[in-house]
């Protein structure tokens, strides 16, 4: 039995080759390429590259509180290559679409209209049914064409920053193409004038539908005043996760940018339902009707659901990702929002693509959907490197000890290192995020230039900031390094480094923290303490560790940014 999937699945045998060929190429850095060309391959021509995968009926099931494995396909068989990714994908979204979203239907049989420089106009006709919306356009300085970044509602993205970085802002009006206040049984807008009031499918999934209809139009204009191929999206609240669905189902978005999601967007929904004071599963789905109808079934159990928001996260990957969150705000559940990240994070890793996603909760202000400061930076990166493909910069990890998380709580299983030539796993990643954090100096440059480089690429030899050497046994070596620091806190990064001839099994870590320093969260391991003498094993899936191998971990702690002392390093 096979799902039904009501888009095109079948393409000219040209098309198919050009386009798999491509998307192979995203996948797969080349030995010695840089950030900047792995980066110009993201976004891809095509709004779903994997609709031609066959994908199987999962049947139902078993219940399971932990994160699932998103490298493990519904035939059983876990996946072992980065072209196996591709119909990986599309299994996810077939579940995501059954459970969470409800089907978001590929291009209608007509789509039109106009880009000029202050306007996009909108014609759908499907079946003898027809719509239109329109957003407006607000460019940058120059002469153009411009890249675009979609903004939901014209509420809480730094537009500003969006324009003086180079791109131009669609102000994009979700409610035309669906509205909310609007009965499940009587949806309306342009989606639901064309698919039906009745449709299963919420509104995230309409508004990302929306979100694809402008970019078939910007492909049809001709790309005079707007680059069909550099288009972002962005949003906050409600419109977080909308940007956030958005960015996941249309591979030509090459940049993802959702804020302050909350629940029913980035979060985690396992987690969501065991974190204190974020907004509940169920009060998510009756609020509006945002998420599709047949997730209502889950929002008591959410341990039948057969994805979560980690594979979602993973549907962005390889392409560029900026999550931004509020930890002051209890009901947004930001700690479930950085457990989505932390394990999307391990597919971008395995794609070898950890660079390519930051998740950033360290902000001082409580004010939900402010413009802030902290974020200004990071966004002015992200536009330069996917959507300008100007910038190299890595992505960062910079999780606020106010909602820390730990994805060892969360998962069972492995990250593999995928087969398939180029460079794998984190070495690339690594690589180039430790040298442009040694160059930048660690500072808010260093913060997106070099620390992603290890708590989510998986190898990082450099420094940013300064560094300091461990005590060898002979057969390990710690060696740490600050990868950024702020008014009372900082971010640390310890590397160890197997010297050995033969693969070690199994790694610990020693370190005293200077006074007044207390770790709020750690990642890659586990720690014994928070403060003064703490040790840190390897967590079950990064201890076994070949000859001349180096894995990193790294935490963030409040205090003073002074480096640890009596770092060392013992193995079994």
């Amino acid at each position: 039995m096979r799902f039904h999937r009501h888009r095109p699945r079948v393409w000219a045998a040209a098309v198919f080759v050009a386009v798999t060929s491509l998307a192979t190429a995203a996948l797969v850095p080349q030995a010695g390429a840089t950030d900047r060309l792995v980066a110009a391959a993201q976004a891809l021509p095509v709004e779903d590259d994997g609709a031609d995968c066959p994908v199987p009926d999962p049947g139902s099931p078993a219940a399971d509180s932990m994160l699932p494995d998103p490298f493990r396909k519904l035939n059983g068989t876990r996946v072992s290559t980065k072209s196996d990714w591709r119909c990986r994908r599309a299994e996810i979204r077939e579940l995501a679409e059954r459970s969470v979203y409800g089907e978001k239907p590929g291009k209608p049989e007509s789509v039109t209209g106009t880009v000029t420089r202050t306007g996009i106009t909108v014609n759908v006709r499907h079946q003898g049914k027809s719509a239109g919306f329109s957003a407006s356009v607000d460019l940058p300085s120059g002469s153009g064409p411009f890249p675009a970044v979609v903004v939901y509602g014209g509420f809480g993205a730094d537009t500003a920053t969006i324009k003086t970085s180079g791109a131009a802002v669609i102000s994009y009006d979700p409610f035309s193409v669906g509205r909310e206040g609007t009965a499940r049984n009587n949806k309306q807008g342009a989606f639901y004038s064309v698919y039906g009031a009745q449709s299963g499918t919420g509104l995230l999934a309409a508004w990302a539908w929306g979100v694809s209809r402008i970019i078939d139009v910007i492909e049809q204009s001709g790309g005079t005043i707007l680059t069909a191929d550099a288009t972002g999206v962005t949003g906050c609240s409600r419109y977080g996760k909308g940007a956030f669905v958005a960015g996941a189902f249309d591979q030509r978005i090459a940049l993802t940018m959702p804020i302050e999601s909350g629940s029913g967007g980035v979060g985690a929904f396992r987690s969501i339902a065991r974190e204190s004071g974020a907004q509940p599963l169920s009060s998510a789905y009756s609020e509006q009707p945002w998420l599709g109808d047949a997730f209502g079934s889950y929002t008591g159990n959410p341990s039948s659901l057969p994805v979560d928001t980690h594979q979602i996260v993973g549907m962005v990957a390889p392409r560029g990702l900026l999550i931004m969150d509020n930890p002051h705000i209890d009901w947004l559940g930001a700690r479930s929002g950085a457990v989505a990240a932390l394990g999307g994070a391990e597919i971008y890793k395995a794609l070898g693509a950890g660079g390519n996603i930051t998740y950033w909760s360290d902000v001082q202000s409580g004010d939900h959907c402010a413009v802030r400061s902290e974020w200004r930076t990071p966004i002015q990166q992200h536009i330069q490197k996917f959507l300008l493909k100007t910038g190299s910069s890595s992505g960062t990890f910079r999780i606020s000890s106010k909602k820390s998380a730990n994805l060892s709580e969360w998962r069972t299983w492995q990250t593999p290192t995928l087969a398939d030539g180029g460079t794998s796993g984190g070495t690339s990643e690594g690589t180039s995020g430790s040298t442009t954090g040694s160059t930048t100096g660690g500072g808010t440059g260093g913060d997106t230039g070099g620390t992603s480089a290890g708590t989510t690429g998986g190898t990082s030899g450099g420094s940013s900031g300064g560094s300091s050497g461990g005590t060898n046994d002979g057969t390990c070596t710690a060696t740490y390094r600050t990868v950024n620091s702020w008014s009372g806190g900082f971010q640390g990064e310890v590397s160890v480094r197997n010297n050995g001839t033969s693969a070690l099994n199994g790694w610990t870590v020693g370190m005293t923290l200077a006074p007044g320093q207390s770790i709020g969260n750690l990642w890659g391991g586990r720690n014994t303490g928070t403060s003064g003498s703490i040790t840190v094993r390897n967590d079950p899936w990064n201890g076994n560790l070949a000859a001349n191998g180096t894995v990193t971990f790294g935490f963030v702690a409040g205090g003073s940014s002074t480096a640890p002392s009596g770092i060392t390093c013992t193995s079994p």
